[in-house]
Formats: structure tokens, sequence, C-alpha cells
């Protein structure tokens, strides 16, 4: 992985010591929490509901075992014991002490990391496909572009100060696995006539307003990805709508340009930086990739005897070997993907405890590095097959061995209302709720691969539109109600879900999941996944059942929401940097 250099280093402990004597001004009173704001939210300091919310990068992923247990350590002494992992491949800490925060940041230096642009109205943490480097279809490793991203994006003068945050997601194998279209912009590496570029896709995203972004180039060669990146950010800092806050994204800009326009002011913009100091020579390339090498493999057999006696003679390890284990491009080894969607447990959170097993297990099993998905789990890129029953017995033994893997308890959740000061209602308790109506493994492996995300507010953290159910926590008169989509996926046919009809209360959810999927299991084929049936039936028959029995199960009350009016003012501030 990617080690610091001595200017990276200068860099995050010069920006720690900023930071310090800024929240020691504040504390003295010299420096008002106005004053105050724009600086902590360039450090991922937020204000939620409660109190403080600290985001640290994780750039595309990587964690070495030794920044983990850092992570479990600050997690212990200054949080609550626990970190949540979130859909931009970074880690939240919900409950840190506003005057610790310095102390966190400069911890973080001691192993490479930092909070830098995890917030504001700047390019946010690069994301990527969490098998980077081992992954079966890969065409080109893509972590040394994101890489080369993360040091052309840090600091960079021009793009500090965007109209609206900014995202990158960069995929580089057949299955895209890191929803590339759902990205301001998105990164398709190719190989083209022998050479390797970018599909660019633009002005996709989530929120209020989900699109799907639009090819802007066929074929980037690679050596001008800086250049022309230059060109698309300079026209949205031109162009964006600073004037208005629901409109400011490049999704907007591109919709109300149209893309043939937008595509032709973006290359007159990059006549002008083509072939300029932006270019990036092959030597960097090769420097870069030197960093992310390939571990010392062994030769193995494709098939470890072992490994397959085992899974024939202990059902529960075969099971989630079918889940959890995954192919690698080296004969003899494996990804593993630990769930952080234990039952009971909010989506993404992870303990100190299971930080250090998880940081033991990348040690002693997987060269000492993790990736972070943006599903909010925890991979293991580089397991031999031989040792899979003993990472599958420790992993279980901590709560990290569920294997639900691409089921519906496989949710990705946002901190909702609990939480955070933007949600409109709450995810965590929704979720919970659903895990339970669902707690029967046999049952999931049953309904096979199928998405359900869940997200508090129109901010989308929760990524619902692109799941195949979709729920979304909105606000009727402070009361808590829930809006069901379908339809959405992930992967190369990325797509937006459908809303089937009004919302429901929090109680009602799990009864509506349960009867959409009874639609399925009554109507599917058998080679048929979810999203397969839904395309097939269309929305009616699944809004019909859903609908069916509403007035029973309306019985229950809505919850109502916590008011708080000094929280709305904060909220209110507090948006545009979400």
């Amino acid at each position: 992985m990617y080690r610091y250099d001595p200017i990276d280093q200068r860099l995050v402990d010069e920006r720690v010591s900023q930071y310090r004597d800024q929240i020691a001004r504040n504390l003295a009173g010299e420096l008002s929490d106005d004053e105050l704001r724009p600086l902590r939210l360039q450090n991922g300091l937020y204000i939620q509901r409660h109190g403080p919310m600290l985001r640290i990068a994780i750039p595309y992923g990587m964690l070495a075992a030794e920044q983990l247990r850092k992570l479990a350590e600050i997690s212990r002494r200054y949080d609550r014991g626990v970190g949540h992992f979130t859909t931009r491949q970074n880690m939240q800490l919900n409950w840190p002490r506003f005057e610790d925060t310095p102390a966190i940041l400069g911890e973080l230096a001691g192993v490479r990391m930092h909070a830098i642009q995890t917030s504001g109205n700047c390019i946010r943490n690069v994301t990527t496909d969490p098998f980077a480097g081992c992954a079966a279809d890969e065409r080109a490793d893509p972590r040394p572009y994101c890489e080369l991203l993360r040091q052309w994006s840090t600091f960079h003068p021009e793009f500090a100060f965007l109209p609206r945050k900014f995202k990158i997601a960069v995929n580089a194998a057949a299955a895209d696995r890191a929803v590339i279209r759902a990205h301001d912009i998105g990164l398709d590496l190719l190989r083209q006539d022998g050479e390797i570029g970018f599909r660019v896709f633009v002005g996709g995203g989530l929120g209020r307003t989900p699109i799907l972004g639009k090819v802007l180039r066929e074929f980037l060669p690679r050596r001008h990805l800086l250049s022309y990146l230059d060109a698309v950010l300079r026209l949205y800092n031109r162009h964006g709508r600073r004037d208005n806050l629901y409109k400011a994204r490049i999704k907007i800009l591109v919709q109300a340009l149209g893309i043939e326009e937008f595509t032709r002011q973006v290359e007159e913009e990059w006549a002008a930086l083509r072939d300029g100091p932006t270019t990036v020579p092959e030597a960097e390339f090769a420097r870069l990739a030197q960093h992310f090498a390939p571990p010392a493999w062994e030769t193995l057999p494709v098939e470890d005897p072992s490994h397959l006696a085992r899974i024939r003679a202990d059902k529960a390890f075969a099971s989630w070997c079918r889940r959890s284990v995954h192919a690698h491009k080296t004969p003899g080894y494996a990804a593993v993907t630990l769930s952080l969607k234990a039952p009971g447990v909010a989506p993404g959170d992870i303990t100190d405890t299971q930080m250090l097993a998880v940081a033991d297990l990348a040690d002693r099993f997987s060269f000492g590095e993790l990736r972070v998905t943006h599903e909010q789990n925890v991979v293991l890129a580089d397991v031999k097959q031989g040792d899979l029953h003993d990472v599958w017995r420790i992993a279980r033994e901590h709560r990290l061995a569920t294997a639900n893997i691409g089921l519906l308890t496989d949710m990705i959740c946002c901190p909702g209302g609990d939480l955070c000061a933007l949600a409109n209602a709450r995810s965590v308790p929704v979720a919970l709720a659903v895990q339970e109506k669902f707690d029967d493994l046999d049952y999931l492996h049953d309904l096979g691969d199928l998405s359900l995300n869940i997200s508090g507010c129109m901010n989308s953290c929760g990524h619902h539109h692109v799941a195949n159910i979709g729920i979304l926590g909105v606000d009727k008169n402070d009361e808590e109600w829930y809006q069901i989509t379908l339809g959405g996926q992930q992967g190369n046919a990325t797509a937006i879900g459908k809303v089937i009809g009004p919302a429901f209360y929090a109680q009602e959810v799990p009864e509506v999941i349960a009867a959409l999927i009874e639609v399925y299991v009554a109507r599917r084929t058998d080679s048929e996944r979810f999203i397969d049936t839904f395309q097939r039936l269309g929305i009616d028959p699944f809004k019909a059942r859903a609908y069916e029995g509403r007035d029973r199960r309306r019985a229950a009350k809505p919850i109502a929401r916590e008011s708080d009016p000094e929280k709305s003012k904060e909220k209110e501030k507090e948006v545009v940097n979400a």
C-alpha cells in the first residue's frame, strides 16, 4: 500500500498543528463558532444531533493493520469504543469530545492518517473496488490511479471551495463494484490497442435528484487524466449553481447544458491544458505502481484439498464460504468479506475489540492489509484457501462471520436520526427491525441476492436509490415516515429505484418488506433473482401487495421526531457540508 513520503507527512503534521491552534483559539473565545465552522469542516469535524462527529479519511478504502489498531485505540480512549464505516470507505467517530479532536488528529498523523477533505465543498475521498489488486476480472490495478487522484486533489487550490462536494469513483474490473455511474465523475479503466485509459462518466449522483452519470469521453489516455479532470472541475467551478444549495451539484449543470454541450465546453477548456504540466509521465505511473506491487504470494495448487474437505464436513463453514469467500486471480488464494451486519448490530459499526481482531487476522492471514467496502463491510484480500477455516473460526468468535454477504440483511444503512443532525428519520431502528424479521439464514440463502439499503434523509448516504429495495426516511408534520423504492441496483446495469407510493410508519416497514418478498417468492422462476422478477413483472404486483392490509397496520402510531429549534438552526448551517 502507499506509504507517505516526507512531503506527505509534513503536510499532515502542519495541518494538525494549524487545527490545534484553531481549536485552542475557539475555546479561549478568540475565534467564534461561526469563524471556526469552515475550518473544522476542512478537518472532518461536524456538530451532529448530540455533539461532535469526526470523519476520518481512508483513501480508496485501504488500511494497514497498524492503522486499524490505532483506530481501535482512539475509539476506546476518545469515543465509546465503536467506529462506523461509511459508503465513502471512511470511518466516523460519533462521540468524541470537541476539545479532544486535535489530539485525535495528532495520533492519526502518527500512522499516516488524517481527516482532510472528508467534509466541505471539495473533492472527497476517492473510492474504488475493495477487491482491487486481487480480482480475477480486473483489467489493471486501480489503486495507483486512485493514489494519483488523491495527491492531485488534496489541497488543490482551485478546488477547495467548489459549489458543492465532489465525489470520484474508479473501477478497473469487468464488473463495476464502485458504482461509478452514481458519482460526480466515474472512471472506468479500459485497455485500447494496448494502451490504458478511462471511459469517463460525469454528472451522476444520488441525493434529492438521483441521476446516473453520462459518458463524457469514451477513451481518455491515462497520461491526460489530471488535465482532463482539471477541465471538468474548472467548468463546474465556473458555472455550478452557487446561488441554490439544491441545484449546486455538477449533475444539475450537466442536465441544464445537456451532455453534448457540456462535452463541447469541457473539450474546449481541455484544449488549453492538454499536454501541459499536468500531463502524467510514464515514470510517475511506474513509481505509483511500485507501492501496490503484489504481496509475496506463494505457488499453490488451484484447489487446496484440506479446504475442500472442510467444506464437505462443515455445513456452517460451507455456507459462509458461498457468501463471504470470493475468487482470487492467484491460484490457491481467496478474498474474504467480514460481515459488519450481525443481527442486532447497526450496519457498518465495528467495536474496538473487533478492530483489533480484524487487524490480527490481517497480520496473520493477509499480509497486514485490509479494505473497507462502500457496502460497510471489511475485506481481507489475500487469504490462502488452506487458512479460510481458521479465518472463519476466529471471525465467528468476534461476530464477523455472518454468512449474509449480498443477502437481504447485508444492508447499507446511514446513522440516521439517532445521530445525524441532517436526518429526517431514524435509520438504525428500522434496520434492526428488518434484521429481526428476517433472522433466518436458511431463508435468506433461499431468497438469494437481494439488496436493501436505508437512508435517513434525501442526502442518500445509505444509497437507497441503487438498492433492489430502498427505504428513505421522510418527515411529515414532525413524524417519521418511510418511503419505499423498488428496482434499483448496482453494478454494470446500475439503475435508480422507483417509489411505490405513499410512505409507511416505521412499525409497518418490516411487514411491507415481507409482503414484497412474498410476491417475489410466489412468482419467481428457478433462475431469477429479486431484481429479475421485478423487471419482468413491473412494479404493480409489488405495490398492490405492499398496500394490502394497510389499515390494519396503521393501528401502530408513527414515531414522533425529536424537536429542537437549536439543532434545526445547526442543521441549516451544516447541510451544505454533508
